[in-house]
């Protein structure tokens, strides 16, 4: 069975501005979802902002394994009944990957329950993205680190709950380092934060990096979905006196 991928990009920044159109004609959205297509084993749709319901009415939403979330300069705009709804899907069991500047959307807030603040630069320097734990799903098939020649700097203190497992950690050219891919376990649902991905930057063209995408799909689908999680008031499995 195909794993289904919606891939949602507030798809904002494309629109608005013509050095990021330049790098991403099709929109982030589109260059993910179009290396992901081509894997015979998922089945991809892509969502935007400015759709109704966001892009992510129930019917999509039935019909989604795996959610992939990249946003930045609009994350006041996503609807606090849509979030609700996809931190709910999330608990039931639906992944969850979080890209980039998504740090700060409301569902990864929600879900982390914390600020998910962090320190930032962005004057392009290089980073090296190590692997820290290479018998990890998501790491497989990935050399000891990746280099990028470009990227935007997140620094810690990241404002997160401790992983369930630290999968990255970044080191950028001007000294500061970060926990770039983190995994969670949020309900039934699984959750991936991964750091690259500055708009401006060719990342998502990278293929290591879209390689640690795909294999976060893998990692994130869903073992189980349960329809709702409730208290319930069992009688007793034993003769009780």
């Amino acid at each position: 069975m195909k794993i289904r991928v919606t891939m949602w990009n507030e798809y904002r920044h494309e629109k608005k501005e013509e050095n990021v159109a330049a790098v991403y004609p099709e929109g982030i959205h589109g260059a993910i979802a179009d290396y992901l297509a081509a894997d015979s084993e998922c089945e991809v749709r892509t969502a935007t902002l400015d759709e109704p319901e966001h892009g992510l009415t129930d019917e999509i939403l039935d019909n989604t394994d795996v959610l992939i979330w990249w946003g930045h300069i609009a994350h006041s705009e996503v609807r606090d009944e849509i979030v609700e709804k996809l931190h709910k899907r999330v608990l039931c069991g639906m992944g969850l990957l979080v890209l980039h500047s998504g740090h700060h959307s409301k569902i990864f807030k929600r879900l982390m329950g914390t600020t998910c603040n962090l320190k930032w630069r962005e004057i392009g320097e290089k980073e090296r993205l190590w692997v820290i734990e290479p018998n990890h799903p998501i790491a497989e098939g990935i050399e000891e680190y990746v280099e990028l020649e470009h990227e935007e700097m997140y620094g810690e203190r990241f404002d997160i709950p401790a992983p369930d497992a630290l999968v990255f950690a970044g080191w950028f050219q001007g000294g500061e380092v970060f926990r770039s891919g983190c995994c969670f376990n949020r309900g039934y649902g699984k959750v991936f934060y991964f750091q690259p991905g500055h708009e401006t930057y060719p990342t998502y063209h990278n293929q290591v990096i879209l390689k640690i995408i795909k294999n976060a799909v893998r990692w994130a689908k869903p073992v189980k979905i349960v329809p709702i999680l409730a208290c319930s008031n069992p009688k007793s499995l034993e003769k009780l006196t």
